[in-house]
């Protein structure tokens, strides 16, 4: 069994920032891509920023130059420096990894619960 918790959401002023952390947990061999979703009322769940085991990172044009990702393997965690957030930033921001487990030795995809991010003008 395995558990994705992220934390570190809240309600901030425009310019101001915030940094989210997810945390995996339980039968892990190896955490492989984390990535970081967001989603907002009424709106798709749109990919934020995602990092590699080895570090290759990628981001969404509109968080490019004020988010970044970083991840601490020897913890199963990831995190999400956000920065000059926006209020079109506010959303629900999920973390996803894909996570090898012992049990069944197989790859599998895990989300988080979610953590609440609102911007206010």
């Amino acid at each position: 069994q395995v558990q994705l918790v992220e934390s570190g959401g809240g309600l901030v002023q425009a310019g101001e920032s915030l940094r989210l952390s997810c945390v995996a947990s339980g039968d892990i061999v190896r955490v492989a891509t984390m990535t970081w979703y967001r989603q907002a009322p009424g709106k798709q769940r749109d990919m934020v920023a995602t990092i590699m085991y080895g570090g290759t990172v990628n981001y969404a044009d509109s968080v490019k130059g004020r988010f970044t990702i970083s991840r601490d393997n020897t913890k199963n965690t990831v995190y999400l420096q956000m920065n000059s957030l926006k209020p079109e930033d506010t959303a629900v921001y999920y973390c996803s990894a894909r996570i090898f487990q012992s049990s069944g030795s197989t790859w599998s995809d895990y989300w988080g619960q979610g953590t609440q991010v609102i911007v206010s003008s």
